[in-house]
């Protein structure tokens, strides 16, 4: 991969599951090689779903906070990844950002049901993303060359 650290964006609407998932996921899959930050359209908080399934895989969100898109529309990424089919939709354009990566990921936060049955749904939208993430990081090893 090229010295160049890449600056990535993960936007979803209320970045209280599947973008922070998402950030702690390439954060630690990706490596020094990004920088990555998550926000939503409409912020609320990390749902504790989402931080139990990271932690199944020995990775610790609990610190991180809902952000709302408002905190990044001056910067500049390389990458802006919508996980939602709404963040897409509505995504502004960035100075600077080389490409917009969109994955439609099902909202777990929106299951309803037991405790069991929501950790499911979030343990399927967390693996979906790590899927997506890591074909996504092999994808930019290869551009580098």
């Amino acid at each position: 991969m090229s010295n160049k650290i890449k600056r990535v964006l993960i936007l979803c609407t209320g970045n209280s599951a599947r973008s922070q998932m998402a950030e702690g996921l390439l954060r630690c899959d990706g490596g020094e090689a990004f920088v990555v930050e998550s926000a939503g359209l409409d912020p609320s908080s990390v749902r504790p779903e989402a931080v139990a399934v990271m932690r199944e895989l020995g990775i610790d969100i609990s610190s991180q906070r809902s952000k709302s898109l408002a905190e990044f529309l001056q910067q500049s990424f390389d990458y802006v990844i919508t996980v939602c089919d709404n963040a897409n939709q509505h995504c502004p354009m960035f100075a600077g950002v080389a490409r917009r990566v969109h994955w439609s990921i099902r909202d777990p936060a929106r299951t309803m049901g037991d405790e069991p049955t929501r950790l499911q749904a979030f343990r399927e939208a967390r693996d979906e993303l790590r899927k997506l993430l890591r074909e996504f990081i092999a994808a930019e090893k290869r551009a580098a060359g």
